[in-house]
């Protein structure tokens, strides 16, 4: 069977290595990038670090509004469906890559099945709560990580075409420590190397759109005097030349790639974090894991105790940061073997 693979940003590759390496061999896959992250270290560096072949298809989208960056996704990616003509197109979580896929396909009569189905926030301010449901309401297959996914599943109507597979980031974050532990540098080239030190990512552009909550979240940290590194996503970057002196314990880094952002969570004491993908990485790599966020798509994992929700707008972030502690034991939310569970059903759609 002829498979598109849709991916555009860090976290859809990530997902997209150990489903590939199964799919190798057994299906016809064009791995496509829309090329909705551009940067080296969040798109060419990852393909390499995860072992991905490069993309068969490299649409180089616009960037620009979510508008414009969706829709010559959408010219693009109808384009090349109908000269492959592929029987089934897979779109990976929330990202407008996802959501261009999920549309093109549909308009054209394909076969969608959506990785990381059944995902709600409940936060309709957020442009990925939009594209999930948007992308589950259009599949035909829905792969779900969770009990609780599968559960909202239900409760939309889709039961009958849901499937408990557990989360492919299992897979990926044990191949991917493996790998790194081997390979990666970082704490040598950080000097970091037997030293505790805190992991933050922002991104969201409710965190670092707003000069006020970062100057905010950032006095917080300046709190908790370990340092902390930071990898500064482009977005938040140009933000953050805009403010005045930042905190000294502020290790401020570019960009990493997947092994070297992997030895980092492995090793970090504690992760701050607004991205979702990483609350899942913090649970596997069992790290107290606090969200600048008032809600997540992974309530199992605040559930569990190993990760704390927190409005970055309230008072005593620090306190609180300093304070947290994870129980002793952790419940297996997510599964395991996951990419061949996903391939044995699509092996049945053939």
């Amino acid at each position: 069977m002829k498979i598109f693979s849709i991916v555009g940003a860090r976290p859809q590759f990530v997902k997209l290595a150990p489903l590939s390496k199964v799919l190798e061999g057994a299906h016809e896959e064009y791995i496509v990038h829309t090329g909705q992250h551009y940067d080296y270290a969040m798109s060419e560096k990852i393909f390499q670090d995860l072992g991905i072949r490069k993309p068969d298809i490299h649409l180089s989208a616009l960037s620009g509004s979510h508008a414009v960056a969706t829709a010559d996704m959408m010219v693009k990616l109808e384009e090349a469906m109908q000269n492959i003509g592929p029987g089934l197109v897979i779109i990976f979580g929330d990202t407008n890559s996802t959501l261009a896929g999920a549309l093109a396909a549909s308009k054209l009569g394909i076969p969608i099945l959506h990785i990381e189905a059944g995902l709600r926030s409940y936060n309709r301010n957020m442009p990925e709560e939009i594209n999930r449901i948007v992308a589950d309401h259009t599949s035909q297959y829905l792969f779900a990580p969770t009990e609780t996914a599968m559960r909202i599943l239900g409760e939309e109507g889709l039961s009958t075409i849901s499937y408990l597979t557990g989360d492919i980031m299992v897979d990926a974050v044990w191949a991917g420590v493996k790998t790194a532990k081997e390979k990666s540098t970082i704490l040598d080239d950080l000097n970091l190397a037997g030293k505790a030190y805190y992991l933050l990512t922002l991104h969201r552009n409710y965190n670092v759109d707003n000069p006020v909550i970062l100057e905010k979240i950032l006095s917080e940290l300046r709190i908790l005097e370990v340092p902390i590194v930071f990898p500064v996503h482009p977005r938040t970057r140009k933000m953050l030349s805009g403010l005045g002196m930042l905190p000294q314990n502020l290790i401020l880094t570019e960009p990493q790639g997947y092994l070297d952002f992997m030895m980092l969570q492995t090793c970090a004491v504690k992760i701050i974090t607004d991205s979702g993908g990483i609350q899942k990485e913090a649970y596997l790599l069992k790290k107290p894991c606090i969200t600048l966020r008032t809600e997540t798509e992974w309530v199992e994992t605040v559930d569990a105790g190993w990760n704390l929700l927190m409005d970055p707008s309230a008072p005593g972030i620090a306190e609180r940061i300093k304070g947290f502690s994870v129980p002793g034991q952790q419940p297996d939310v997510f599964g395991s073997n996951v990419a061949l569970k996903m391939k044995a059903i699509i092996d049945q759609l053939a």
